[in-house]
């Protein structure tokens, strides 16, 4: 087993803290208009780590870098081909774009930025205590920024009080990272844990395969060697230790259109509506989930406080979907299951052979969870609007809605991608069929299946209720992916590196 001590002085705080008590942010979106200026202004940035303090700071900034924006730095092309391939070829690769469900509404031609509209080179990410984000922000955007950079776009965000903007409690599930390495993942684990190994969140920390997830080394130069980490292999340094890729995806959300839907199926009547909105999410409105919290403790969730109980929950006591459907946005975004895919040792093999498998067919259905973690930093946007107030008609010039959705994984492909093709837009997804997620699926028609826009919930004792013509709830707007890099790669990238 793999463990080793992560130096939280060359992580940035984002991956390790998210900064929620800083309810304030906003994001910058920037193109390198001086590549010397940009340079001297990294080298000197106030980059937050992940360090611990006391009391915590106040204020923080992230910086986090797109394939574009390393080349524009002057990153030397040896350096830039040892990144991730999907890194490289960046979000709005066609094949790409529709795999993510990135058609007809979501297409990139009609995003706002990124793609063919225009790829910003980095991110600024500025975070602060109620009062002192404006401060921060001005303190930073000086003579040397604007002389550094150019802005492509500001991202806004607002403070929902802990809701996402359809209205329902958010941010209650995330993986707990097992930063000591206390925990083995060469064993099977049979039960759901929320616990995931450093390495699915930051590169140069062993994965949940108990290996190092492939990340961009380097040839050992003046530059690299007084900066970078050495590795295993001679004459290389570490680019990527402590560093994560970082995707970012501008989600307007139709909140207006989603209450109208749920309470035209349910006749006007409130308590119907609120039910069905529930089932499409898998939680009621406050949180709560549609299944029996479980008595003991599943590892990395606690048992005290409100919000890890309602995280201490599997679908184990749900086999039917009764309680909450195959189908809902909380059960396609994280499964919960345990390592039954492959079979994970000769006991798992005789079980099955003697006809003590798995309990239902669809937990063969998909992969184990725990190799397709992702860590979400998003931030909402838009004013609220509550459920009552939805039904009436919009105003003019309503402002969007929406969520910056944002996450930190090792591996683009195997965590987010994975998560959002085969789980999220899959019509497949847990042997159903003619649905994607009723929440934030697309709607558009894909080849072998004419129908997206249906969601079906079981019934006990009873026939399905099939609900049809689901629209489209959520519409892309702009997205890429970033590397976030750790310090002392920020410092590498600052003084070109390899160039």
């Amino acid at each position: 087993m793999m463990k080793a001590e992560v130096d939280f002085g060359d992580v940035q705080g984002l991956a390790r803290f998210g900064f929620g008590r800083l309810t304030q942010a906003s994001y910058a979106l920037l193109r390198i208009r001086n590549v010397a200026a940009a340079r001297a202004w990294l080298r000197s940035a106030p980059i937050t780590t992940s360090v611990t303090l006391q009391p915590p700071p106040s204020t923080a900034m992230q910086v986090a870098f797109t394939a574009a924006g390393l080349k524009a730095l002057g990153v030397a092309p040896a350096v830039l081909a040892a990144f991730a391939p999907d890194f490289l070829s960046g979000m709005t690769e066609p094949s790409r774009s529709r795999r993510l469900g990135d058609t007809g509404h979501n297409a990139p031609s009609g995003w706002e930025w990124g793609g063919p509209v225009g790829v910003p080179h980095l991110v600024v990410m500025f975070y602060a205590a109620p009062g002192g984000l404006d401060a921060l922000v001005r303190e930073t955007t000086g003579g040397a920024w604007k002389e550094a950079f150019e802005v492509l776009r500001w991202l806004g965000t607002a403070d929902l009080d802990e809701h996402e903007p359809f209205g329902f409690a958010d941010g209650i599930s995330q993986p707990h990272i097992d930063w000591t390495g206390q925990r083995d993942p060469r064993r099977a684990q049979v039960a759901y844990s929320n616990v995931v190994a450093p390495g699915e969140l930051l590169l140069g920390y062993g994965n949940e395969y108990a290996k190092f997830t492939d990340r961009p080394v380097v040839e050992a130069d003046a530059a690299s060697a007084g900066l970078l980490p050495a590795v295993d292999a001679p004459g290389k340094r570490d680019v990527g230790r402590n560093g994560t890729y970082l995707v970012m995806r501008q989600l307007r959300q139709d909140v207006r259109g989603f209450w109208q839907f749920v309470y035209r199926q349910a006749d006007g009547d409130p308590a119907k509506a609120e039910k069905l909105a529930a089932a499409m999410v898998g939680r009621t409105r406050a949180g709560d989930p549609l299944v029996p919290v479980e008595d003991e403790e599943i590892p990395g969730i606690g048992a005290s406080d409100k919000e890890a109980r309602q995280n201490r929950f599997t679908y184990d006591k749900d086999p039917a979907g009764i309680g909450c459907p195959f189908g809902a946005h909380l059960r396609r975004a994280n499964p919960r299951n345990g390592d039954y895919p492959g079979r994970p040792s000769w006991v798992f093999r005789l079980l099955t052979l003697l006809g003590f498998g798995p309990r239902g067919f669809r937990d063969d259905l998909m992969s184990s969870v725990r190799f397709h973690r992702i860590l979400r930093r998003g931030r909402e946007f838009g004013p609220g609007l509550s459920p009552e107030d939805a039904l009436a008609s919009a105003p003019p010039n309503e402002p969007e809605r929406g969520l910056h959705f944002i996450c930190l994984n090792a591996n683009i492909s195997r965590q987010f991608e994975f998560l959002q093709n085969a789980w999220i837009m899959s019509t497949k997804f847990s042997g159903l069929s003619g649905e994607s997620d009723p929440l934030v699926g697309n709607r558009e028609r894909i080849e072998g299946c004419p129908a997206t826009d249906e969601f079906v919930m079981p019934q006990d004792g009873g026939l399905c209720r099939r609900v049809s013509g689901i629209p489209q709830f959520v519409t892309v707007r702009g997205g890429e992916y970033f590397f976030l890099p750790g310090l002392r790669a920020l410092r590498y990238f600052a003084g070109a590196g390899g160039a």
